[in-house]
């Protein structure tokens, strides 16, 4: 039983004809004449008395048609409500995003977000590790990094250039490194939401190496990582959106920029393409058309 057959058979009742009911459905008499044999033999009863003249229900199916139509009215209100929802997104969006792209790169395009769609509730978690979508009850996810595989979907948003910087004042004192083992003798302000223990991810020619290193200091707080980095605290290894205004303003400098790694990819990830919500589908649509290069 489908709801094609349903409106057949109301279709069927109003016009007394069979190829009429099928010519105002756009089918066949024939296919018609199948679909409501299918429905009678479903519900165990005949609903139609044909004759050559006339096609008119029968008592059980007189009742069933008045049922009918009263049903197939709520389902068209409530499909029109949902299609205006869509025209129209409102209702609560949560997103788990990383703390400092957020600040740096993200804040300005939520700000127009909320403008464009007023009646959209964000709930904004901003946390530095990797949010789980269904445990943690997000819409969708920011996320820095290659992705694992997943039956997650994602949507790539842009690149971003991973640096080794330091503060002027920290090369003056303990000198320039010339290739990634010269880390080992450095001050090391280390990231420990980075995959690895104890390892920097490095470009060496046209391959990725695992550079080893003693942190001097650690911490899942990237911020806190760049201002020591600038207070000459020791070598950071950071995203260039993080520090692009430290240096362009001189507090800190690149270090071992041949072994930089470009093209971090940044994505929205979120768990169904088809089944999201009107809310989540319009902030899909605004990124879409955002330039984050």
């Amino acid at each position: 039983m489908d709801i094609k057959s349903l409106r057949l058979f109301v279709a069927i009742v109003d016009e007394g004809s069979f190829a009429a009911a099928a010519r105002r459905v756009g089918i066949s008499k024939s296919m018609a004449s199948k679909m409501i044999s299918d429905l009678e033999t479903d519900l165990g009863t005949r609903l139609l008395t044909r004759t050559t003249r006339a096609v008119t229900p029968t008592a059980a199916g007189h009742g069933y048609c008045a049922e009918l139509i009263e049903v197939l009215a709520r389902l068209d209100a409530a499909t029109e409500a949902v299609r205006a929802a869509s025209a129209h997104p409102s209702g609560p969006l949560r997103l788990g995003v990383p703390v400092q792209y957020t600040m740096r790169v993200f804040q300005p395009h939520l700000l127009r977000f909320m403008e464009e769609y007023p009646d959209i509730q964000l709930d904004l978690v901003l946390d530095d590790s990797r949010s789980d979508l269904s445990r943690d009850g997000f819409d969708a996810v920011i996320r820095i990094g290659r992705l694992e595989d997943s039956s997650l979907h994602a949507r790539h948003l842009q690149d971003a250039c991973i640096l080794l910087v330091a503060s002027p004042d920290y090369i003056a004192r303990m000198g320039q490194p010339r290739r990634p083992a010269d880390l080992r003798d450095h001050h090391c302000l280390h990231y420990t939401n980075l995959p690895g223990t104890g390892t920097w991810p490095m470009r060496q020619g046209s391959e990725v190496i695992y550079q080893k290193i003693v942190p001097t200091f650690s911490s899942n707080n990237g911020e806190l990582l760049r201002a020591l980095a600038v207070s000459g605290k020791g070598i950071a290894l950071t995203p260039e959106f993080q520090v692009a205004e430290d240096l362009a303003e001189g507090r800190l400098v690149a270090v071992l920029t041949d072994h930089a790694l470009p093209g971090v990819p940044i994505h929205i990830v979120y768990s169904s393409r088809k089944l999201v919500t009107a809310a989540l589908a319009a902030f899909l649509e605004f990124m879409g058309r955002l330039d984050l290069r």
